[in-house]
């Protein structure tokens, strides 16, 4: 593999504000060959996540961040090209971390095979990823939900958001949704079976809230925080369950994010406000993607992606995408053409 290159993406220094060209560096070097154990992915698809720019900040998390000069975090799809490891064999489609980059090696941990001729590669990156696990684990162990409650999702029309509010409409919840611009809400609405969307940038969204449920929610999932998570707060009934998942409105601010001022309500309403990691549930997984797996079969579901095909030259500019409300559904970068694939 000598003769081939390696084209990668790496974080050059930490972002103030929204990541900028000058964050990253573009950088390639020759294809290795792996040692014994190890595994050679040539990755076809990367999965772009919010979480991706908390990845880039210096400090203690959830997870270590990424160090300047290293390749950027990202999980993947990709085809085994060369390997001596003795679970994987050339040919094999697997998913892992593999980072941004065009070639990837492993040792193996945390790499799964996966059957790209049951299922399209960029669903093993939604529903079937990240995306499946942490809409189910949220909404059914941290967000409690019963059959028939009422759910309110912020962030409804991204990779999170729309699959929490299918889950809970399979299972007979009251939906609504809080999205960017009337096509979301249209999209959540026509398409996604929302009960309600509400666009979250016209005016006086806790008084439509109000008007959309007026007997309150019992769990809101909040993907965005900020003004959007203190409208959620004020629609909270009785022994709610708030779900933090999430905060991009507050991922690229130059202060310190805004916490919620309405906190009073999880009081008022005996309320509860909890924040849950996904991988927390590494265990569970296997239990989560077989139900899904059985509700995408069935029709019960859908998985929503928003394919962008290019190099991986084009991940900064495509990872904008998730702050600036440009994509509906998961986000996946194809890399290759899109004739190609």
């Amino acid at each position: 593999m000598t003769d081939r290159t390696n084209h990668q993406v790496r974080l050059a220094a930490r972002p103030h504000g929204e990541p900028k060209p000058g964050d990253w560096a573009h950088t390639s070097e020759p294809v290795p060959e792996p040692a014994d154990g190890e595994l050679l992915v040539r990755l076809s698809h990367l999965s772009l996540d919010p979480a991706m720019r908390g990845w880039m900040n210096e400090g203690r998390s959830y997870i270590p961040p990424v160090e300047v000069n290293d390749v950027m975090r990202a999980a993947g799809i990709g085809e085994v090209v060369a390997s001596r490891h003795p679970k994987f064999s050339v040919g094999d489609h697997v998913s892992g971390v593999f980072g941004v980059q065009e070639y990837a090696i492993s040792d193996g941990r945390g790499v799964l095979a996966v059957d790209l001729s049951q299922v399209p590669a960029p669903t093993y990156l939604s529903a079937l990823g990240l995306t499946g696990m942490t809409a189910y684990f949220g909404l059914f162990d941290v967000g409690a939900f019963s059959d028939g409650e009422t759910v309110l999702v912020s962030g409804a029309a991204g990779a999170v958001g729309n699959m929490v509010g299918q889950l809970a409409r399979l299972k007979g919840g009251t939906v609504v949704g809080i999205a960017g611009g009337p096509e979301k809400c249209r999209w959540l609405t026509e398409e996604m079976g929302f009960d309600a969307a509400l666009d979250y940038r016209e005016k006086g969204l806790g008084r439509r809230l109000h008007q959309a449920v007026p007997d309150g929610v019992d769990v809101f999932f909040d993907n965005v925080g900020g003004p959007v998570l203190d409208a959620g707060l004020g629609a909270l009934r009785r022994g709610a369950r708030v779900v933090i998942c999430g905060a991009i409105s507050q991922y690229n601010n130059l202060d310190r994010p805004v916490g919620p001022a309405n906190y009073l309500r999880l009081l008022v309403e005996r309320a509860r406000m909890e924040g849950f990691v996904i991988f927390d549930y590494q265990p569970r997984y296997p239990e989560a993607q077989s139900q899904i797996a059985e509700w995408l079969r069935a029709g019960e579901i859908t998985s929503k992606e928003h394919v962008v095909h290019g190099g991986v030259h084009d991940f900064p500019d495509t990872l904008l995408k998730l702050f600036r409300g440009e994509n509906t559904g998961k986000l996946v970068l194809a890399l290759g053409s899109e004739e190609s694939a």
